[in-house]
């Protein structure tokens, strides 16, 4: 028994019984049944990484509010990068915070996903073999083994010799890299406070994701069977929405988006931005008020004229 196999019996438990369901009502050998398989696997692995979502968003917002600290420590080390980083390190430490917080998400999900490969990637061998749940599963197997998307099997890769095949992958590839390029760029443009480009490790770790990754996947995703492109797409549809409304309903402060939540607001109240602000300062002094009459309304005192 291999280290892997409780993994891979927990990705294609999972996978087999989304199939079970749905076959009831798109039949049992139907590739649309198996397809949609897959992105349950990716609402239920999702599902499980929400914590480690917040983790992330609040790591992004506790580095945003340590730019200036930082700003700090590495003009005051510029010439001393060994004592910049371990100055750097000691303030992450102190408020418990990761600059590698934002990769987290990805790296849960690369067993998930080596795994899912593997399982698909057994289908497509002749005969094909079962890793998990699907090991002994004749029926079972030879119904995963045809399985189509559009056409094209769900166990094959771009590298196969069907037309039909290149263009489905080719289609998902595309999809696949546009929705990692676009989830970062509407992090980058809309969730992001304004910060100076210059010696901003934040920034640039940011814009390495927003172009590297896009790559990765186009390069790599040649290699990936279809069912593995399906995951990875939807789970980066996942990704951007998710971050869609974090960023409308609980943006970064000092963001573009917390700026337009903020004027919305105030046009709400029929205020400026400036004094909605103004009401909710904790410092703000209460308008003094004016002293209460008790009794009857006084009369004002007329003055006596002189003689």
């Amino acid at each position: 028994m291999s280290i892997l196999d409780p993994l891979y019996i927990a990705v294609s438990w999972v996978v087999v019984t989304f199939h079970k369901l749905l076959g009831n009502i798109f039949g049992d050998d139907s590739g649309v049944s198996w397809s949609i398989a897959i992105v349950g696997l990716v609402v239920v692995i999702r599902t499980l990484l929400i914590p480690l979502f917040v983790k992330q968003i609040k790591s992004q917002r506790a580095l945003t509010a340590l730019q200036p600290e930082m700003k700090a420590i590495q003009q005051k080390y510029k010439d001393d990068r060994q004592k910049q980083s371990e100055e750097l390190m000691k303030l992450y430490k102190e408020h418990k915070t990761n600059p590698l917080a934002s990769c987290f998400p990805i790296l849960a999900q690369a067993p998930i996903f080596f795994a899912l490969f593997q399982v698909l990637n057994g289908l497509g061998t002749e005969p094909p073999q079962g890793r998990g749940v699907l090991e002994g599963e004749i029926a079972l197997l030879e119904s995963a083994a045809n399985a189509e998307f559009f056409g094209a099997p769900i166990s094959a890769s771009f590298m196969d010799s069907s037309t039909t095949v290149k263009i489905v992958t080719a289609c998902l590839i595309v999809f696949m890299s546009a929705t990692t390029f676009t989830t970062q760029r509407q992090l980058m443009t809309k969730g992001m406070p304004k910060l100076d480009s210059k010696n901003n490790m934040m920034l640039q770790q940011q814009k390495i994701m927003l172009y590297l990754f896009p790559f990765i996947f186009a390069v790599s995703g040649v290699y990936f069977p279809v069912g593995v492109l399906i995951y990875w797409s939807t789970t980066n549809l996942w990704t951007w929405g998710q971050q869609f409304y974090v960023i409308k309903r609980n943006p970064t402060p000092g963001s573009p988006a917390f700026e337009a939540l903020q004027k919305k607001k105030a046009a709400k109240l029929g205020m400026t931005v400036q004094e909605m602000e103004s009401l909710n300062d904790p410092k703000r002094k209460p308008a003094a008020e004016e002293p209460k009459q008790i009794g009857q309304r006084q009369q004002p005192k007329k003055k006596k004229k002189k003689k």
